[in-house]
């Protein structure tokens, strides 16, 4: 479970290429690094990249491929010749070029794992925040002294719920968009650069964001309900207020209005968490992304 959630564990002596050459081609290995430089170049830095891989058995198949490509070009009698064989080159760019996609899937692996598992957390989170004022709030404030009327039940009822809703719908709006995204994720943590970011780190810092999502939805759920209720916005009319609902002197309430009440603010909070996606455009403005030009 561990190991699914945060990667696989971390090389603690990573091997380099030079390494793993196989015994008596070493002159062999010195004409591969000389005639076709930029594949022993990306060879190396996939063979890194391999020891960092976010599963383990990407980590054993990427390594084992790299020491198959490089046993094969060694191995080759054209690597012999005077200049590079176009057909060899080719050979070790398509395998260069297939390893690459393999971790930048693990890549992707990583940060969808990691967001999901964020979501989850923050949903569990949600829920038990939801939960408690439901169901031991009027309590709790009653051993403070606090006495709640019905009015006042109903309205901070409404707006948990709102809240609890919101963050739900933020959770059902980032799993939309993940869908098929989770590489450009990836591209985004990395910044472009592949390698630069370890895979584990990836999943820790998506599973912040996923938790950080469920909260926004939340944040925002309330503050459109507090818009709404408090008559700031007037866009959306409630359909039930709480003083129709709670019976009083000349008012004997109404269950139907109650079941209006609870449609109307849970549709909203919805639709306010769904819209999450606000925040996250605030937020990557390319003008936070410029690097600065005096460094």
């Amino acid at each position: 479970m561990r190991e699914s959630v945060q990667g696989a564990d971390t090389e603690l002596r990573p091997e380099g290429l030079t390494e793993v050459v196989p015994d008596g081609f070493g002159r062999e290995y010195t004409q591969f690094a000389e005639r076709y430089p930029a594949q022993q170049l990306q060879l190396q830095l996939l063979y890194g990249a391999s020891q960092r891989a976010f599963e383990r058995r990407t980590r054993v198949s990427a390594r084992v491929t790299v020491l198959r490509v490089l046993g094969n070009a060694l191995g080759d009698a054209r690597l012999r010749e005077a200049d590079p064989n176009e057909y060899l080159t080719e050979y070790l760019d398509q395998e260069i070029a297939d390893l690459r996609g393999r971790l930048a899937q693990d890549s992707a692996t990583a940060v969808s794992r990691g967001l999901n598992f964020g979501l989850a957390l923050g949903s569990v989170a949600s829920l038990a925040l939801l939960l408690v004022p439901l169901l031991w709030g009027a309590d709790l404030l009653g051993a403070l002294g606090v006495t709640l009327h019905c009015t006042d039940r109903w309205s901070l009822l409404g707006a948990f719920v709102c809240g609890g809703v919101g963050a739900f719908g933020a959770v059902l709006s980032v799993l939309v968009r993940l869908r098929g995204s989770a590489d450009q994720l990836a591209r985004r943590q990395t910044n472009g650069r592949e390698g630069v970011v370890v895979p584990g780190q990836m999943a820790r810092s998506m599973r912040h964001e996923g938790v950080y999502r469920v909260f926004v939805g939340w944040i925002l759920a309330l503050a459109v309900h507090f818009l709404l209720s408090g008559g700031i916005v007037t866009v959306f009319e409630p359909p039930a207020t709480t003083a129709e609902i709670c019976p009083s002197a000349g008012n004997p309430g109404s269950a139907a209005a109650g079941t209006e009440f609870w449609g109307f603010w849970c549709a909203i909070g919805f639709v306010a968490g769904f819209n999450e996606r606000w925040a996250f455009g605030i937020l990557s403005r390319d003008s936070t992304r410029r690097p600065d030009k005096n460094s």
